[in-house]
């Protein structure tokens, strides 16, 4: 038994090399990062590390479902884009008020998705040139709903998703009778490094898990095998595109609350589209489709931003910064692709 164990934890090392390796690397500099950093190890570093990391990291899960079938979604940035004009119009309310604008601009960015994929499915255009012609309309869309940089969000919102858990329970309130000693360990934790965990466990892994998610695994491995297994190749790409546009609405809300605005940069809105694919490629997951994980993306977006946290700190001159990232990247994307160089067959990778 033990030897059956070492020989599929073997396995599992040489098919997830890369990820391992990211992990690795991320933690690494992300503790050079607080050593370095005044008030490292500290709360407050935290929590605006997790406010800047959340956005791109929605982004980057947004993509990788795409990725995984072997095709790109240019419009997750317009889309997130567009959710965060609508959020700053439908949640400057309260209460109820609040909670509908949040259901509505998720069901949002969850048509939006849902339409990249009638139109790749149905209309038979190849996901690039689909994505790069809806995300010019979302970016239309979102510039007639805010014109100009504006709106406002609900305080308590913003003050509860952009600090601590403690500070949002204490905002709503929900401790007001002195019975919160079991939360004092978790109080300092931020409420967007949750909202991250929640996310990718309750949507993420159920998807990953479920028969439309190994289709979507299937399709990027050999989609015309997949179709001969009987599997429902359509229903697999309506709900990917779908998928994809979810996260890209709810890191829409979120960048809306963190900001307390809305704003329809369309240089922002390709930036982070373009970022997504850099997360997706760094965190293990291959753009030929076929391989790789939501969460290694998430790594992926880690690794981007822990760079630029260094940036900061070590006060690298803005016109070495581009060439420090692209070492680090390249040397990331490097290391995880080893393990193809030392085999003669690839079948050996999955012995």
């Amino acid at each position: 038994m033990d030897n059956v164990r070492a020989s599929g934890s073997t396995i599992w090392f040489r098919q997830n090399t890369g990820f391992a390796v990211i992990v690795v690397l991320f933690f690494v500099v992300y503790a050079l990062y607080h050593l370095a950093h005044p008030k490292g190890f500290s709360s407050q570093v935290f929590i605006q590390n997790s406010n800047e990391v959340f956005g791109l990291a929605m982004v980057a899960m947004a993509q990788t479902v795409p990725v995984l079938m072997g095709g790109l979604d240019l419009s997750v940035g317009a889309v997130m884009t567009l959710v965060d004009c609508l959020a700053s119009h439908l949640l400057e309310g309260s209460g109820w008020s609040l909670f509908w604008g949040i259901i509505v601009c998720l069901l949002a960015g969850t048509a939006a998705g849902l339409f990249n994929g009638i139109i790749v499915v149905y209309g038979r255009i190849q996901p690039i040139i689909a994505t790069l012609a809806t995300g010019a309309i979302y970016i239309g869309l979102a510039l007639f709903l805010r014109p100009i940089p504006g709106g406002k969000i609900n305080e308590d919102l913003n003050w509860s998703f952009t600090n601590s858990l403690g500070d949002a329970a204490e905002t709503i309130g929900i401790f007001d009778d002195g019975k919160a000693a079991w939360f004092s360990p978790f109080a300092g934790l931020p409420t967007a490094f949750l909202l991250l965990v929640i996310v990718a466990i309750v949507v993420w892994v159920p998807f990953r898990r479920s028969v439309t998610g190994r289709t979507v695994y299937a399709i990027g491995s050999a989609e015309g095998a997949a179709y001969m297994s009987g599997l429902n190749i359509n229903r697999a790409k309506l709900a990917a595109f779908t998928m994809a546009g979810l996260f890209s609405g709810i890191g829409g809300i979120f960048m809306a609350i963190q900001t307390s605005s809305g704003n329809a940069d369309m240089p922002m809105a390709g930036s982070y589209t373009l970022s997504s694919i850099a997360s997706v490629v760094i965190g293990g997951t291959s753009l030929l489709g076929g391989s790789g994980s939501a969460i290694g993306s998430i790594f992926g977006t880690l690794i981007l931003r822990v760079i630029s946290f260094n940036f900061r700190i070590f006060d690298i001159p803005p016109l070495l910064q581009p060439l420090f990232e692209g070492i680090v990247l390249l040397a990331a994307v490097s290391l995880g692709a080893l393990s193809i160089l030392r085999v003669k067959n690839q079948l050996e990778l999955f012995r």
